[in-house]
């Protein structure tokens, strides 16, 4: 499926394609829904309406991704909310023998991941994935997400990779238009990010449920 002879660098999507992604489902779906509704005073029906109505006038920006916003948006302790389901908090079965398997390839591994700063630490904190990466990347400290093209032009700046011997993992199909636009020659989707979801339906991507089906890492 992957000519791994034509990859040098590896760059690797954190929530739904490293990390299960039912911790933050359940977080912004669940969580704070039912949070509002109490600080609120409203029922939980009516949380969730305005709720995903804010999530929606914010989609695919990094306000989307920002703790702090959500924080003063809508009053809540948002990482203090996190850390009390941060039991949840997983690394997808396949992961490790697939990043294992990367790092003896000889690949050069990047976590690029639209992630808040506080988010990623929490995670790293709880399942300690970064021992596999050479370089962890939050888009915050660009101040544009992975959606945007400013994005991708001022990582290839700071890393100089090659893009054509470049493959992108996210599970995200918005990024990974905003991926193929910048001209990733290699692009995976990640067609099972939820545990506790079936696997969507991916279309226009070479798509993957168990990264163990990638190894090993034949050479071409």
């Amino acid at each position: 499926m992957l000519n791994w002879s034509n990859i040098d660098t590896v760059l690797l999507d954190m929530d739904g394609t490293l990390l299960d992604l039912h911790f933050d489902s359940h977080f912004w779906l669940d969580v704070i829904p039912r949070e509002y509704a109490k600080k609120q005073g409203i029922s939980l029906t009516d949380a969730k309406a305005e709720i995903m109505k804010r999530y929606e006038a914010v989609g695919g920006q990094i306000q989307w991704y920002c703790l702090d916003y959500w924080q003063a948006q809508l009053d809540l302790p948002i990482m203090d909310l996190k850390r009390e389901i941060q039991h949840l908090i997983t690394i997808r079965d396949d992961t490790p023998a697939f990043l294992q398997a990367l790092k003896a390839a000889g690949k050069e591994l990047i976590l690029l991941t639209n992630a808040h700063p506080d988010s990623l630490s929490l995670k790293i904190e709880r399942t300690q994935f970064d021992i596999y990466l050479d370089k962890i990347i939050s888009t915050h400290q660009y101040g544009v997400s992975k959606e945007s093209q400013s994005l991708w032009q001022q990582v290839q700046a700071d890393l100089q990779f090659d893009k054509q011997r470049t493959l992108f993992v996210d599970d995200s199909l918005a990024v990974l238009d905003a991926a193929k636009h910048y001209g990733i020659a290699h692009l995976l989707a990640v067609a099972n990010p939820d545990s506790k979801q079936p696997a969507n339906k991916i279309t226009g991507y070479q798509c993957v449920t168990d990264y163990r089906h990638l190894l090993p890492l034949t050479e071409e």
